[in-house]
């Protein structure tokens, strides 16, 4: 139903007995919106403008939306909802316990050690995550945009990012070898790049 909400920061709520909260003003409206810890700090400070990637939960009793910084972690999110017995708050502590890439990685890697580290999250719990998950995140983890956290890049755009790496994916590329040529193109440029520009860049890596 929503995709995501584009507004101003107007209210954080933290610690609450119900958890963690932002109040999202958007054309006169304010969006109380449920998030975790990592997506308060991720999404700036009170009156910035903020774009927040968004899912509606609607049970029989309760109905309301949590909200995540990018739209991987928002995806991601409903995906580990699929797990029956994963609801909600345990959704929202994996992805505080772990970035988007390293919850992948751990399942994938079957880590029910690591997992298990996420409050709420026991043994069990994360033995049927990594049994109903790991074929799921393995295929939907082709579609996921290269990680640039660790190169200091903040001018580039990550849909620009998830644009390059689809058309390489098209033209037959793998994954592993369109993450070192797109983190190289990022990386060796001093200018902004657009998805045109980063996607050059990378054909030109992988020619070599």
């Amino acid at each position: 139903m929503y995709d995501y909400i584009k507004g101003t920061l107007v209210q954080k709520h933290q610690n609450t007995p119900k958890g963690n909260f932002v109040t999202l003003e958007c054309n006169s409206i304010g969006y109380l919106i449920e998030v975790n810890k990592r997506a308060l700090r991720e999404l700036g400070e009170l009156n910035d403008e903020c774009k927040i990637y968004v899912s509606l939960t609607h049970r029989e009793d309760f109905m309301g939306l949590c909200g995540f910084a990018s739209k991987e972690d928002r995806d991601l999110f409903n995906i580990l909802q699929s797990v029956s017995g994963v609801g909600v708050k345990v959704a929202l502590v994996l992805l505080d316990e772990f970035s988007g890439c390293e919850l992948i990685a751990t399942v994938i890697k079957e880590d029910a050690k690591a997992l298990s580290r996420a409050k709420g999250v026991g043994q069990k719990m994360a033995q049927k995550i990594i049994l109903e998950l790991k074929d799921k995140l393995i295929n939907w983890q082709e579609k996921m945009p290269v990680d640039i956290s660790d190169i200091n890049a903040q001018d580039i755009n990550k849909e620009d990012v998830s644009d390059a790496q689809a058309v390489l994916l098209s033209l037959g590329y793998t994954i592993e070898e369109i993450k070192p040529a797109i983190k190289s193109a990022v990386a060796r440029s001093k200018d902004k790049l657009n998805s045109e520009e980063i996607l050059k860049q990378a054909l030109t890596y992988l020619a070599q």
